[in-house]
């Protein structure tokens, strides 16, 4: 059809489109839209635009296209902000408030601190969970990158995100407390474990170097169980954006069960960000040499190890997806199963050979 261009309404009535007047087939916008009232596919007719209603390219701008490569980094980030702000906020306002020269009377519990901190993780998981799986943890990303195929060119940039979003976290609680702070411990005054207490992990005195461990690799462990759980596919995961109401209750139970002797660091970059802003406020070089580096072999390493064990774990007796790392088929088995589709590729191809025989 050179010449006219023919269109169905909604009416039933046909409309012929003279292209006359320079209307030219190849530049009309056409696409089928199903009628419900009506149940019939109609052919709509639009003037072709050059940029049409609900026109979409991938790089509307040159930010998009920055935005595209940092995208998943800033949601780690993000998240493990909003964990750090919430929970570090909670834990100031809790300690601080107990002094009266602060508040007349309390502002919280111990029960305010699990559930700050349980509330946190679960914004944190839901600001980032879409985009960039919301890890907010470096042994999540650590322990996915092992048994789930996460991709491990994408690990540093995680880690250092979430590091950041742990640091900013607290600089913005701490700025918001810092005359609170200052009332308690006086003007400049920044003592460790002291109102540091109120930022990182630091442990009572009466518990042992090895208890503390212990106490780490508890807390993790179980966390990282529930983790690996709900992001099974085969094991009954919860609807899509549920996954941080689960979290929430992991956190929730580790915290309130677990978190009287060692203030549950639990996750190493919101130990270690949160630790990094405190030396560089004024707390100094005690953050680092408190019980001969507990911060790292204590906050860091206690729930890497219990991470990886709860994760080999999960993945060895209970996951069966094939993006596990122990589920993974080996090479006598993936070639019996190319074996099996060249096989059924074969037999379709005969049998169509047999079916246009008979058809002729």
């Amino acid at each position: 059809m050179d010449t006219a261009t023919i269109a169905s309404t909604s009416s039933g009535k046909t409309v012929v489109h003279d292209n006359e007047h320079g209307h030219d087939p190849e530049h009309e916008f056409r696409k089928e839209r199903y009628v419900a009232d009506v149940g019939v596919p109609e052919l709509l007719h639009f003037e072709l635009d050059p940029k049409p209603q609900g026109y979409y390219t991938r790089y509307p701008n040159g930010w998009s296209r920055i935005r595209e490569y940092i995208r998943e980094p800033a949601a780690e980030a993000l998240g493990t902000f909003i964990l750090c702000l919430v929970g570090v906020g909670v834990n100031l306002q809790v300690g601080l408030s107990s002094n009266t020269e602060i508040a007349p009377s309390a502002r919280g519990d111990y029960l305010s601190n699990s559930f700050g901190w349980a509330l946190g993780a679960a914004c944190g998981v839901w600001i980032s969970g879409g985009v960039s799986g919301g890890h907010i943890n470096p042994v999540v990303t650590l322990c996915m990158a092992i048994f789930r195929s996460f991709p491990w060119k994408k690990v540093p940039g995680y880690v250092l995100a979430q590091v950041l979003g742990a640091f900013l976290g607290s600089l913005v609680a701490y700025g918001n407390y810092f005359h609170a702070i200052d009332l308690v411990e006086g003007s400049g005054v920044r003592t460790v474990p002291g109102t540091a207490s109120f930022f990182t992990s630091y442990a009572l005195d009466y518990v042992s170097d090895l208890n503390c461990f212990w106490d780490e690799f508890i807390c993790s462990f179980i966390l990282l169980l529930v983790v690996f759980a709900v992001t099974d596919r085969n094991n009954g995961p919860p609807p899509a954006g549920l996954v941080p109401l689960a979290i929430f209750s992991a956190m929730f139970i580790i915290i309130a069960g677990f978190g009287l002797q060692t203030s549950f660091a639990i996750n190493p970059a919101r130990d270690l960000g949160v630790r990094i802003m405190t030396a560089l406020v004024g707390y100094g070089e005690p953050v680092w040499s408190y019980r001969r580096q507990f911060w790292l072999w204590c906050c860091i390493c206690g729930p890497l190890a219990g991470g990886l064990v709860a994760a080999f774990v999960y993945e060895a007796l209970i996951a069966t997806g094939e993006d596990s790392l122990l589920n993974r088929p080996s090479r006598a088995a993936r070639q019996w199963t190319r074996a099996q589709e060249l096989a059924r590729e074969r037999l379709a191809a005969s049998r169509s050979v047999v079916e246009a025989g008979q058809i002729v």
